[in-house]
């Protein structure tokens, strides 16, 4: 993790928020960067329960003391109760609503705090059910990047889950057993570590439109499976599109034909073509591209314009606006999926020649 950038501690919590105190005090005692700030997602019981205790009652205010540490910015205005998709807060995870308005905010909190370069995102998923955990974990996968970290805090167990217990205090204080024995114990002597979780990072994976802006649980994850996914490409004259990575994406009918060409005599494995040279246009190209463009206007249809710069064949001028202008919609369509989409330079000039970057198997397109 880059200690050169301020660190931000989420903890998803249930209705236990001793875990944050914990991961606190595993982080000072392994000589790990303290947090500047700290964030709480929890239920509205979990919240009534971490404002009591953590805040109330003092528990943090004393484990900063206790230490001589330097208080982070945390109040009751950063214990954050997720919500149902009209606004209500969200009592417990009892439903398939319920769980899918969890994932959503754990998700979108995740995304913001992620979009904030200057500093670091370590969550830590101890406390809350396990689902609340699985889901900031996997959006941390999502989102996270290269200084973010996830964690689970470790409690020796007499003292895990005891609700007098909030960290390994530096003096003795008894407590005694959460259990029939009643038996007393020191809250000096309790061993608690933070244990790093590995987590994939699939941030690349998502396009502009998520990273910046309100997307759920399910959206992130389907946009980076498609991109993450197999290359696929489906040409459509019919409809005038091309489906690529499950995104349709709709192109100006002599954009569409220009594609469909190149894609055409790849699978018909014809040479790679080049860029015709200035003045001296290709009329086997235009013979070629002219079949699909009016397999998609039709005979009588489509821009006379178009016919007729094709006249004395493709030339250079045609070929180079017609290949910017299909990279140029497929960056903004696909985003980070785009790469074996491209039109792409292949060798030096003057020996350059143009390849889409995809096997036959992963194109489906029925010859003319």
């Amino acid at each position: 993790m880059n200690t050169d950038k301020q660190t931000i501690l989420l903890s998803v919590t249930g209705l236990s928020p001793q875990v944050v105190t914990e991961t606190l005090y595993a982080l000072h005692r392994q000589g790990m960067g303290m947090p500047a700030r700290i964030h709480i997602l929890t239920t509205a019981e979990g919240g009534q329960r971490a404002r009591l205790t953590l805040i109330n009652d003092g528990w943090l205010q004393r484990f900063y003391d206790d230490y001589r540490l330097p208080q982070p910015e945390f109040s009751e205005d950063y214990i954050h109760i997720l919500q149902q998709d009209d606004g209500r807060p969200l009592q417990d995870i009892r439903s398939q609503e319920d769980n899918q308005a969890m994932a959503d905010g754990i998700t979108e909190w995740i995304r913001k705090l992620t979009a904030e370069s200057d500093v670091a995102l370590h969550v830590s998923i101890a406390g809350g059910r396990k689902t609340m955990g699985f889901y900031a974990g996997y959006a941390l996968s999502l989102y996270g990047r290269d200084q973010d970290r996830l964690s689970h805090v470790l409690v020796s167990p007499d003292f895990e889950s005891h609700p007098q217990f909030y960290y390994p205090t530096p003096y003795a204080q008894i407590i005694y057993g959460n259990d029939p024995t009643r038996k007393p114990l020191d809250s000096q002597k309790a061993e608690v570590m933070l244990a790093d979780i590995p987590f994939v990072r699939l941030r690349h994976g998502l396009d502009d439109a998520l990273l910046q802006g309100r997307s759920s649980f399910s959206q992130s994850v389907q946009r980076a499976q498609q991109a993450l996914g197999p290359a696929s490409l489906e040409i459509d004259l019919d409809r005038r599109r091309m489906v690529a990575q499950g995104v349709a994406i709709t192109l100006r009918p002599a954009d569409l034909a220009f594609y469909a060409w190149l894609i055409q005599r790849q699978l018909n494995g014809q040479p790679l073509p080049s860029c015709p040279s200035e003045g001296a246009p290709e009329p086997e190209y235009a013979r070629q591209y002219l079949r699909h463009y009016q397999a998609i206007t039709g005979e009588l249809g489509g821009s006379d314009r178009t016919i007729e710069a094709l006249q004395q064949g493709m030339g250079k001028s045609f070929f180079e606006q017609r290949k910017s202008r299909v990279n140029s919609q497929l960056k903004k369509a696909l985003q980070q999926a785009d790469h074996p989409y491209l039109i792409r330079a292949v060798g030096r000039r003057p020996r350059t020649r143009y390849e889409i970057r995809l096997e036959a198997e992963q194109i489906f397109y029925e010859e003319l």
